[in-house]
């Protein structure tokens, strides 16, 4: 009975028991074999200072330089066997080292753990990933600064509750998204000056007896300096839970564009055409044109949120210094990273390729009594009403016009002085959408002329 449960309690393809399972729970070679160029060029500049520093041979360094570099070849050729059996990418570049140079391999190891290889080898890898975000951010930037600027002064109704609130610019619009996606840039730009610390030589958490250079495999590798302090080194995932939360916020912009290109290009508003290399069609609605591409990005917040919230789970109760807890962090934090730079591309295409449609948006400009704001703002200006009472004429003209089923512009003066006698015919002057647009012309509003000073900002930042 015994060993019928615990055959069941194994399952099929742990049937070998308890050795496999063990295997399978503690190896992390399945998904760390990323880190091989990082964990190479770490072991590259430590064995460099290992020789400069007398702990190990010239001749020793010249074995492993040379051995280190067949293996990246070898990897980079698709001719690597990984092996679950040596757990992670450190052992299975060591065996193989090994394997190619003899002894010599064995040295590489003095002064280092694999608690500072693979904070090391991991922090390169995010700070790459920072670089490639900016990049990546910088490039949808200038799609929509594309679209901002042929735009500039095309009107279309700006919102608020989703409900018709004031008349805006597109290129106003574009430019918001514009000013999100900078910050973002900003947030990775800080995570990665920050994270630019090496925590190689802090060794398995105390330091080490030997006499190393940390400044000197810091410089080697890029870093600004070494970490201050080797518990902090070994078990620091501060850098991956910034990117994280970077890549949460500029995922949630995403999925803000998102949602307004799905709304924009229905039926019911018109105001962009997707193009169809962001689209799909119905398998049986001939006339259906489907956003899919703003949809899976507005869905793929999740997965980094979530990446977000799984690696916060896993570090909040870790004594310190490394727990084995901490091997949960690349997976999580490698699926952000390729969701992220996905999403930032897809949306980059969606940007470049759509096409406004300056009519629809300026129809649209003209509903809900957009300029309802722009008369109560001419009888606060013109006849000094305190706003709160402008306020009370403007509600009784929209009511009126909206009873009459006309917009306010379409309202005679008679209409108009029915309400409040000292209306004016100059009036007029403010109540169209593009004279309402004009008028916006405090620093970041609305008007044109506005608009095209934030494009030839932003233009020169990025140049």
């Amino acid at each position: 009975m015994g060993e019928r449960s615990s055959n069941q309690m194994w399952g099929g393809r742990f049937s070998a028991g308890p050795d496999a399972i063990m295997e399978a729970i503690n190896a992390s070679i399945s998904y760390d074999q990323r880190l091989s160029d990082q964990d190479i060029t770490g072991s590259m500049a430590h064995a460099a200072m290992l020789a400069a520093q007398g702990i190990i041979s010239g001749e020793d360094l010249a074995a492993i330089t040379d051995g280190l570099t067949r293996v990246k070849a070898e990897i980079d050729g698709g001719e690597f066997a990984f092996s679950a059996a040596l757990e992670d990418i450190h052992m299975n570049v060591e065996a193989r080292l090994r394997e190619l140079i003899g002894a010599a391999a064995g040295r590489l190891h003095t002064a280092r753990s694999r608690n500072d290889q693979v904070a090391t080898d991991f922090r390169l890898w995010v700070r790459d990933q920072c670089d490639a975000a900016v990049e990546g951010l910088e490039a949808l930037q200038k799609a929509l600064l594309s679209q901002a600027e042929a735009g500039a002064d095309w009107v279309m109704p700006g919102f608020t509750h989703l409900q018709t609130a004031q008349p805006v610019t597109w290129g106003h619009h574009m430019m918001a998204y514009v000013e999100m996606f900078g910050r973002d840039k900003s947030r990775f730009a800080d995570a990665r000056a920050r994270m630019n610390e090496s925590p190689l030589g802090a060794a398995a958490l105390a330091g080490t007896s030997f006499p190393i250079d940390r400044h000197a495999t810091a410089a080697a590798l890029g870093f600004d300096r070494p970490m201050a302090n080797s518990l902090d080194a070994v078990s620091d995932r501060d850098f991956a839970l910034e990117f994280l939360a970077a890549s949460s916020i500029c995922a949630m912009h995403l999925s803000r564009l998102s949602e307004e290109l799905v709304i924009w290009s229905s039926a019911q508003f018109r105001f962009v055409t997707l193009s169809d290399r962001f689209s799909t069609g119905s398998s049986i609605m001939p006339q259906k044109k489907n956003p899919d591409a703003a949809e899976l990005i507005r869905a793929k917040i999740g997965r980094i949120v979530g990446a977000n919230v799984a690696l916060l789970t896993v570090m909040k109760g870790l004594p310190l210094a490394y727990s084995k807890d901490m091997q949960e962090d690349k997976e999580q934090v490698f699926d952000a990273a390729d969701t992220l730079m996905l999403a930032l591309a897809a949306m980059t295409g969606m940007a470049t390729d759509m096409t406004g449609n300056k009519d629809a948006l300026e129809a649209a400009a003209s509903s809900g009594f957009s300029t309802a704001t722009d008369l109560a703002d001419w009888l606060v200006r013109e006849l000094n009403l305190p706003f709160r009472d402008a306020h009370h004429v403007t509600g009784a003209l929209v009511a009126m016009a909206e009873g009459r089923g006309v917009d306010l512009p379409d309202l005679s003066l008679e209409d108009m002085q029915s309400v409040h006698d000292g209306i004016r015919g100059d009036i007029f002057d403010v109540l169209g959408v593009h004279k309402s647009v004009a008028s916006r012309t405090s620093y970041g509003g609305t008007a044109p002329d506005q608009v095209r000073t934030q494009i030839a900002r932003w233009k020169e930042t990025l140049a």
